[in-house]
């Protein structure tokens, strides 16, 4: 895929483009990391400003730190584009790339042969590199002189027990494959410090970090684990994005840098870290030591509840020189994974519409908690479409099976307006007849709403046209101004005296929906988009690679 930016080769390069481009701001104050520098970054963040590095972050223990605290990396789509290489307007081309990688189709011929040359070509990008030695580990620190207190670490909330690492890439690999043919996983999972060489990694189940350290677990071994803090912006990105299982986060990486990842064996553990890096921490991950993690704030606006979680034993802490230590926050939306998912949403749009080509748009508000609520648009042919959709978007993604909320409209409605979308639930749903509602199912265990632990409800709303046999009565045709009583009104409005008044803000969209039998035409009001994107679900089917890593 052709690159709008240039190749990133690690963080400082990320830096210095953004920096370039007014979307860099360097604060030279003391700010503590007790706090003020949450603050600070909630506010910055809501109103779309630029990635922050602190110079002197002021650690817990009172001390200024020598290493710079850079947070609000990815605050804008902006800026999450341009780590993957491309303009904001190109995310739905990435997303149509990831799905012929999903599903790819053989050439017709010699033309669409040549077309499909990129696809190789990103195929053969996966392919990682050793190299001996690596930048990020000019600087080493073992035994004794390891000290994880001399990390800038982040206190963010009010009421929190100890700092926290949140933008840590952890490595890992199941015990069968922890030689020459590693199959890796790199997922982001926070971390409580406990001591000078100890701390909390807490991770859901479904996890492919929880899933290795089960594996570890039954042959009674301690897990090896590699943290990775600040990298190059494709190696960050393609670690939240919600890649299958079969597929190497460090080996998609090479796809979003355009060329192949370069990666360096660890010191203390079997693992291969990315050469580039800012720090690495290097451990193992008990199979019997647990400690109470939390309370935390998390992105459901709330404190989570204290659990049991694994305790990782730091065998070494390895960095660059000069390194750079890449935190953020989580809390109610906006924050920054939410705004990674704001992206994600474009991403994942082609890869919906490769199994239901019926789904026109797809939307998971921001302030739903990430993936809570979804509205989908589709294409109605024919009756029981909208539930049939319901039943397939629960069980294609990982993170849909957590989706409480799931709303099925006609692709007349912007689904990124909540005014059309309410208009349509208000005005093409009955409760007696539309409404899919499901008990028992899977949901996310930190939703303290459900009646029970990882398990709760789920509710479809069917707001599309309805047609034979699901009605029997005449289907209301939506009000629309004649077009050309517009184009007149809109020529004389500067000379009506009304300049001063906003512009309308409700307009028809013209439907291209077609259905299985006759039906009214449909055009429902829309307006401009007033809701924001979420954060990252799980969810792409992908192409097993040949020698993934994880």
């Amino acid at each position: 895929m052709q690159r709008d930016v240039p190749r990133f080769r690690d963080l400082s390069d990320f830096l210095r483009f953004i920096e370039s481009r007014g979307q860099l701001r360097r604060i030279r104050e003391k700010v503590s990391v007790v706090h003020e520098i949450t603050e600070i970054h909630r506010r910055v963040l809501e109103a779309h400003g630029p990635a922050l590095l602190f110079e002197q972050p002021v650690r817990a223990d009172g001390n200024a730190s020598e290493m710079p605290l850079l947070t609000n990396l990815f605050g804008t789509v902006e800026r999450i584009a341009w780590g993957m290489g491309i303009t904001p307007d190109r995310l739905g081309e990435l997303g149509a790339l990831m799905a012929e990688l999903r599903a790819p189709r053989p050439p017709h011929g010699i033309r669409d042969a040549f077309e499909k040359i990129p696809l190789a070509r990103a195929a053969l990008a996966t392919r990682p590199r050793t190299r001996p030695a690596a930048p990020v580990q000019d600087c080493v620190a073992m035994g004794p002189d390891v000290d994880l207190a001399r990390l800038p670490v982040q206190i963010c909330w009010p009421g929190e027990p100890a700092p926290l690492i949140t933008w840590p890439l952890v490595i890992t690999v199941p015990p069968e494959s922890a030689t020459a043919d590693q199959e890796e996983n790199v997922g982001v999972y926070r971390m409580q410090v406990l001591g000078r060489d100890r701390a909390i990694i807490r991770w859901l189940a479904h996890r492919g970090g929880a899933r290795h350290h089960q594996q570890w677990k039954a042959i009674g071994r301690d897990m090896p684990v590699a943290i990775v803090i600040g990298a190059d912006p494709a190696t960050i990105l393609a670690a939240v994005l919600p890649l299958p299982e079969t597929l190497s986060e460090l080996r998609f990486s090479g796809i979003l840098r355009g060329e192949r990842p370069d990666l360096a064996p660890c010191l203390t553990v079997p693992l291969a870290i990315p050469a580039e890096a800012e720090i690495v921490i290097e451990g193992f991950v008990s199979a019997t030591e647990t400690a109470p993690e939390g309370p935390y704030g998390d992105h459901t606006g709330y404190y989570n509840s204290v659990e049991q979680f694994p305790v990782m034993r730091v065998t070494a802490i390895t960095s660059r020189r000069q390194p750079i230590y890449l935190s953020t926050f989580t809390g109610r939306p906006p924050d920054e994974p939410s705004r990674i998912g704001e992206a994600l949403n474009q991403l994942f749009v082609p890869l919906i519409r490769q199994q239901f080509p019926e789904v026109t748009d797809c939307w998971l508000p921001p302030e739903a908690c990430s993936y809570r609520i979804a509205i989908a648009a589709i294409k109605k042919r024919y009756p029981g479409q909208a539930r049939r959709l319901m039943l397939g978007l629960w069980s294609m993604l990982p993170q849909f099976s957590y989706t409480k909320l799931l709303i099925v409209v006609d692709d007349d409605i912007d689904i990124r307006d909540w005014r059309a979308v309410m208009w349509a639930v208000s005005t093409r749903s009955d409760s007696s007849r539309d409404l899919v509602t499901l008990t028992d199912t899977p949901i996310d265990y930190l939703d303290f709403a459900s009646p029970k632990s990882g398990l709760g409800g789920k509710l479809g709303i069917d707001a599309t046209t309805k047609i034979p046999p699901e009605t029997d009565r005449e289907w209301g045709v939506p009000l629309a101004m004649d077009p050309a009583v517009v184009a007149r009104v809109d020529a004389m409005w500067a000379t009506l005296g009304l300049s001063g008044m906003p512009a309308p803000v409700l307009t028809c969209k013209a439907s291209s929906s077609a259905s299985a039998a006759p039906r009214a035409p449909q055009s429902a009001c829309a307006s401009s988009s007033c809701w924001l994107m979420i954060q990252t679900t799980r969810f792409i089917s992908w192409f097993r690679p040949r020698q993934s890593v994880r």
